[in-house]
């Protein structure tokens, strides 16, 4: 099989279900020809393999919990025992507790918020740090975020979380980058993934989304999104690193 992915490998975090960004990114990865590796954290590893089995093609299944230190320290053995290098990496993590959401910014707790920075935003360098031995020149991490310019409605601390994601990535873009590893993230606009309709009140921030982009905005299609992400991993964007690609339908540039 040819493709834009034609013989290289992707180490995809973050399948949920088949709506998640993360499974559509594993599959088109497929269909340009790539090879795939997929993660989840303990009790989410038999789930991902019955979801797995909806790709196009198997996918090898490694455990992996961000959080866990000894799970990223052999992280780059387990995935050798498939594949002798990586080409790129997706980083579709994140988590908050619903204590810090939903209209609780100033009510949350430091032990609620630290548990969204970690996951959400620190696991970006632990992912990195993971892979990055199994990573030459060329290669890419590519993550999701959700446009952290803005104080969302109802994403409260959450939101915290990923402005400290993005710095995060541009903290990598600036050290991996004299390895020729390129960092990059997709903004995309609300989608109705399994982590956004856990967040309460998720429904004030896609009900006038599609009115306000330009180019319309479908809440139930993550393959746009998906596609970015893996035109950023490919090798179309061989100087592109520390950027944010927006794919929310044009609503980033409108005023309100």
């Amino acid at each position: 099989m040819s493709g834009m992915m034609h013989n290289k490998t992707l180490l995809v975090t973050g399948i949920l279900k088949e709506t998640s960004i993360a499974f559509h990114v594993a599959r088109l990865a497929q269909e340009q020809g790539a090879n795939v590796i997929v993660t989840a954290p303990g009790r989410q590893v038999r789930l991902l393999s019955v979801i797995a089995r909806r790709l196009p093609q198997p996918a090898p299944i490694l455990e992996l919990d961000v959080t866990n230190d000894d799970d990223v320290a052999s992280l780059a053995e387990r995935v050798g025992e498939h594949t002798d290098e990586l080409h790129g990496v997706v980083h579709s993590i994140g988590f908050a507790p619903q204590s810090v959401m939903g209209g609780n910014f100033l009510t949350g707790t430091w032990a609620d918020v630290s548990k969204a920075v970690e996951v959400s935003a620190f696991s970006l360098k632990s992912l990195a740090v993971g892979t990055t031995p199994l990573m030459k020149s060329g290669a890419a991490i590519t993550g999701l975020t959700f446009d952290a310019q803005f104080a969302w409605p109802v994403y409260d601390w959450m939101g915290v979380a990923k402005a400290a994601f993005e710095s995060t990535a541009r903290y990598l873009a600036r050290d991996l980058g004299p390895d020729g590893i390129r960092v990059n993230l997709v903004s995309a606009g609300p989608l109705r993934t399994v982590a956004a309709t856990s967040i309460p009140g998720f429904d004030q921030m896609e009900s006038t989304w599609a009115q306000r982009a330009p180019l319309g905005w479908d809440v139930t299609d993550p393959e746009p999104a998906a596609k970015a992400v893996l035109a950023l991993c490919s090798d179309w964007f061989p100087a592109t690193s520390g950027e944010i690609v927006h794919v929310d339908g044009g609503v980033h540039v409108m005023g309100q």
